[in-house]
């Protein structure tokens, strides 16, 4: 017997709040690539990164109806949905990936095992 798979309906915004609402079947692997820009589009295009808001179902038909539902509501209404779970807005998928910010630093400016704060001059 196959096990169940989540579906998930999610938000994400670029720091100016600028909104896109997508479907997936693996949530991590999902906002990797929009870290990455993998896949040119709308969400690359504006830097769309930051993860605010996902629901997850076991049902795939259950989530495309909820992107749809979401999709067409007003700005005001999406931004209320994001605001009832996370009102600070902050990136919930923020500590999924720090190997990623650690490979955009020049190699000579990664602290290896080292507190900055101890850092001479």
């Amino acid at each position: 017997m196959r096990g169940l798979r989540s579906y998930y309906t999610y938000i994400i915004a670029n720091h100016s709040r600028m909104l896109y609402v997508g479907v997936t079947n693996d949530l991590e692997r999902r906002m990797s690539e929009h870290k990455q820009k993998l896949f040119p589009g709308y969400a690359g295009r504006y830097n769309l990164k930051r993860l605010l808001y996902y629901e997850a179902t076991n049902d795939i038909d259950a989530a495309i109806a909820r992107e749809k539902q979401i999709k067409g509501w007003l700005r005001a209404k999406k931004v209320a949905l994001i605001e009832s779970a996370n009102p600070e807005w902050r990136d919930l998928s923020a500590d999924w990936f720090q190997w990623l910010d650690d490979m955009k630093r020049p190699p000579g400016s990664r602290m290896r095992g080292q507190d900055p704060s101890l850092r001479s001059g």
